[in-house]
C-alpha cells in the first residue's frame, strides 16, 4: 500500500502549498497511462518535472561546490558534481528518504518490484526536486539539496571516476580519525547524547570528542549525518591556521 504524501513531506521539510504538485511528482508513466484508460484521463506523469529537476539539481550542486571549494580547479569541481548527481548516490539519498514507498505505479511496475527500482527512485528524486521549485522557488530546494544531497553523504559513498572525493565533502570521520593520527590524539569517540521526533522522522543530535580538549555536537536527521557534521566540527577546529 502507497504511504500518505504528508509523511514525504514531514521527511523532507517541506509543506505543498498544491498537493497536486507533490502527486504529479510521485506518478510514474505507468499508473498515469493506466488511469488515461480509465475514468481520470488528465492524470499527468512525472517524465517532465524529472527533466527539470536534472537541471535544477545540477545548477545547485555546481553552486554549492563553488562556495565549499574556492580553491579546487574546474577538474576537480566537475569530478564531484558529477558524482554527487549520479544515480548511485542519488539513488541512495532517494532510499533514504523511502521515496520508494509513495510512487503511484501501475500494476506491472509494482508486481516487478518498481518501487526499488533505481532508474525509477531517481527519477522521481529529480521530479520532486522540480515540483518543489515550482510550488515554492529555488530556496526550499537549495535548502533540501543542501540537507539531502550534499550533507547526506555516507562513509560508503566516496569512490568517483580517478580517485576519492576529498574528504572534506563526504567523509570527514575519516578525515577527522587520520588527522588525529598524525597529531598523535587519541582516536575520536562519538555518543548519540539526544534523539527527538516522532519515529518516522527522528533528529539525532551526536557529539564527537577527541582527548579532553576537542568536542563538538551536532544534528542529523541519521546518526551518520550527525556524526559526520560532528565530526567536521572537530576536523575544522583542529585544521592548522592559514
Amino acid at each position: 500500500m502507497r504511504a500518505e504524501p504528508a509523511s514525504l513531506e514531514t521527511r523532507i521539510n517541506y509543506r505543498f502549498s498544491d498537493p497536486e504538485m507533490l502527486l504529479r511528482a510521485l506518478t510514474h508513466s505507468s499508473h498515469a497511462n493506466e488511469a488515461r484508460g480509465g475514468l481520470n484521463s488528465t492524470r499527468a506523469d512525472n517524465e517532465q518535472l524529472e527533466f527539470l529537476g536534472d537541471s535544477i539539481l545540477g545548477f545547485l550542486i555546481a553552486e554549492a561546490l563553488m562556495a565549499r571549494f574556492p580553491e579546487y580547479r574546474e577538474g576537480d569541481l566537475s569530478r564531484l558534481k558529477a558524482h554527487l548527481v549520479s544515480a548511485a548516490h542519488l539513488y541512495g539519498v532517494a532510499r533514504r528518504l523511502d521515496l520508494g514507498s509513495h510512487l503511484e505505479l501501475g500494476r506491472s511496475e509494482e508486481m516487478s518490484g518498481g518501487r526499488a527500482k533505481k532508474t525509477l527512485l531517481v527519477d522521481a528524486l529529480e521530479a520532486l526536486i522540480a515540483a518543489m521549485y515550482l510550488d515554492g522557488g529555488m530556496e526550499p530546494v537549495r535548502q533540501f539539496v543542501g540537507t539531502h544531497v550534499l550533507d547526506a553523504a555516507t562513509d560508503d559513498d566516496q569512490q568517483v571516476p580517478g580517485g576519492e572525493i576529498p574528504q572534506g565533502i563526504t567523509n570527514f570521520k575519516s578525515a577527522l580519525q587520520e588527522l588525529a593520527q598524525a597529531r598523535k590524539l587519541p582516536h575520536p569517540r562519538y555518543v548519540i547524547v539526544r534523539e527527538r521526533g516522532p519515529e518516522h522522522s527522528k533528529t539525532f543530535t551526536v557529539e564527537v570528542r577527541v582527548g579532553p580538549e576537542w568536542t563538538a555536537q551536532a544534528e542529523g536527521h541519521t546518526k551518520k549525518i550527525a556524526a559526520q557534521r560532528a565530526a567536521r566540527g572537530v576536523y575544522e577546529k583542529l585544521l592548522p591556521s592559514p
